[in-house]
């Protein structure tokens, strides 16, 4: 039966996988993979062997129409990325909708995300949220910013090691240096933590100890009752 499976795949400890994820990559007719080495790493740990081919940001429009056609031939497919669900952040809507468009019935698993976790162990509210992933990292990134500053859900973005400080010199900017932050690095890994503070002392902490690995950054909702915040 012609079928494309979106299977998450753990973010850090590999035993974060389903039972029928782990099936599901043993049954299909071939993987699509972000990165086929990541992928390969999972599947020998899982001890299955199975076709892979790439499918990234990359060749993903130059890819798709075949893919299309191989599922259509009455294969069935499982997209998976390095980590996490695959179009959260990682390419999967081109080729979803694609298949949509052609008639492939197509079904995401349930599984691992790096934001979830991240929120629930913020502390922050979680019955209303935004999830804005990466920032653009030029053109844009300041207004989106400037339009989130008086946002009252919270805030949760992906962020680079390498760009973590720039982005919380950005929020204070913005948003004052008093605004509530919770940062979750390494989700699921053996050096997993999470440091709540505010803007200005998560600032001043990783300016000190220079962050490594996977970052979600959680802001507190502006509340205009908190005098402090300060609008930009």
């Amino acid at each position: 039966m012609s079928k494309l499976y979106i299977i998450p795949t753990p973010v850090g400890n590999l035993e974060d996988i389903t039972l029928r994820a782990i099936r599901l990559l043993g049954e299909v007719d071939f993987i699509l993979a972000e990165d086929t080495r990541q992928t390969g790493k999972l599947l020998q740990h899982l001890s299955i062997q199975k076709r892979m081919q790439p499918f990234h940001q990359h060749n993903e429009h130059r890819n798709t129409p075949q893919i299309i056609k191989q599922i259509q031939s009455g294969m069935t497919a499982a997209l998976v990325s390095d980590a996490g669900t695959p179009g959260i952040s990682d390419p999967a809507y081109l080729l979803v909708k694609s298949c949509i468009d052609s008639g492939i019935d197509v079904e995401c698993l349930p599984g691992a995300t790096a934001f979830v976790p991240a929120l629930v162990q913020s502390g922050f509210s979680t019955d209303k949220f935004v999830f804005e992933g990466f920032l653009p990292h030029k053109k844009g990134r300041q207004k989106r910013l400037g339009e989130l500053v008086t946002e009252t859900r919270t805030l949760i973005f992906y962020e680079s090691p390498f760009r973590l400080i720039k982005f919380l010199s950005e929020l204070e900017s913005f948003m004052g240096g008093t605004r509530q932050v919770a940062i979750s690095r390494e989700i699921s890994k053996i050096y997993h933590e999470t440091r709540r503070d505010t803007v200005t002392n998560l600032l001043i902490h990783f300016t000190n100890h220079p962050p490594k690995g996977e970052i979600v950054v959680v802001v507190e909702g502006y509340d205009k009752n908190k005098t402090t915040d300060t609008i930009q």
